[in-house]
């Protein structure tokens, strides 16, 4: 099973971007829940969203407190929330910045990948609302899912236009992770 957490702020798609990996994953095959933790969710606001995937069978039902994966949306967050709490050494963190990963000065064993998904976001979008940048970057990061099965959970979402552009951002953002990461 594949445990990811996302880290934003309220009315940036954190809880949608977990829906829409989530739906992905179960494009793709595999079992998938998806879920905030609640608490205020007012715009702004820290927010929290889970996503888990399995070949078998999904049984628990809690919160995730060992992600493999922890995806931030707002790099702001780090000087305010534990966006590393509990992340395996093993693990890798998913982090919109503009800088490098190594300037972030994050102290953990796991690997961390900066990536410009608000840049990407506002040239493809014209808003910083970067959810569907992040799954391109997470798909093409981790290969937990399909560029395929991301694309068809963003339509699904998001109608005409609006699933277009967003489609566009995402598989810029996969093409540009896979550039990144070879």
């Amino acid at each position: 099973m594949i445990e990811i957490r996302l880290h934003g702020r309220g009315g940036q798609g954190s809880v949608t971007a977990a829906e829409l990996l989530a739906v992905s994953a179960f494009d793709d095959g595999r079992e998938a829940q998806a879920f905030p933790a609640f608490g205020v969710e007012r715009r702004g606001a820290p927010v929290m969203a889970f996503c888990r995937i399995s070949e078998g069978p999904i049984r628990v039902r809690t919160q995730i407190y060992a992600p493999d994966y922890v995806i931030v949306q707002d790099p702001t967050l780090l000087d305010s929330v534990n966006v590393l709490a509990g992340i395996k050494d093993s693990g890798t963190v998913l982090i919109n910045s503009e800088h490098k990963a190594e300037e972030l000065g994050l102290k953990t064993s796991a690997r961390v990948v900066a990536f410009p998904a608000t840049q990407i976001a506002m040239e493809e979008l014209g808003r910083p609302i970067m959810n569907t940048v992040l799954l391109g970057a997470f798909a093409g990061l981790s290969g937990a899912i399909s560029f395929e099965a991301i694309e068809r959970s963003i339509r699904h979402r998001f109608r005409g236009e609006l699933g277009d552009r967003n489609v566009k951002a995402a598989r810029r953002a996969y093409e540009l992770m896979k550039e990144q990461t070879k």
